[in-house]
């Protein structure tokens, strides 16, 4: 059985491709995506600070990841990610921001993984691929899934004002977000 909390030692470092560089001062597109509690949400409405951190997807216990997922920098990690948002989420409410996960992944598959690890936020599915395509937001392919590359948008009144990418160890995002509502 494979452990999702866990990240192996050997995993490969993703680079910067500069595939996020277009990113900082777009507006949030305002398209509806289905959240994890069953109800459709804008992204680009919501008006405070908003941390959108998407990733490619979630593993499930007792199933296979695909083959060579261990090998694509980048991709292994992202129920750690995710429960790092969570053990930090007190502190980024407390910084005024509202935290969202987004991947590709089907709401019936996010609401799995939402309740297995107590998530106290929403996650959102972008399985149309609307706002990858709206933020031209990057991309790659496994197993003959196209998902998103690990990136988090850290939004202040619908407008991107941070980027974090690449992401690495995946479980230091939060760390990152923190720091960052705190200097700025």
């Amino acid at each position: 059985m494979t452990h999702f909390n866990s990240l192996p030692a050997d995993l490969p470092i993703p680079k910067d491709d500069g595939s996020t560089q277009h990113l900082r001062g777009m507006r949030l597109p305002r398209i509806s995506l289905t959240a994890t509690n069953g109800q459709p949400i804008d992204l680009g409405a919501i008006k405070g600070k908003l941390v959108i951190y998407c990733y490619p997807m979630t593993g499930q216990p007792n199933v296979a990841l695909p083959e060579g997922w261990d090998q694509i920098p980048g991709a292994r990690g992202c129920t750690p990610q995710s429960c790092s948002f969570r053990d930090h989420y007190q502190e980024l409410q407390g910084l005024g921001a509202q935290v969202i996960g987004l991947s590709v992944q089907s709401t019936e598959y996010q609401k799995e993984m939402v309740e297995r690890l107590h998530l106290p936020f929403m996650v959102v599915s972008d399985h149309e691929y609307q706002f990858q395509k709206a933020l031209n937001m990057p991309t790659f392919v496994a197993a003959g899934m196209m998902l998103l590359k690990r990136v988090t948008l850290i939004a202040n009144r619908g407008v991107i004002e941070a980027v974090h990418y690449p992401i690495f160890p995946s479980d230091s995002d939060a760390d990152w977000v923190i720091e960052y509502l705190k200097t700025h």
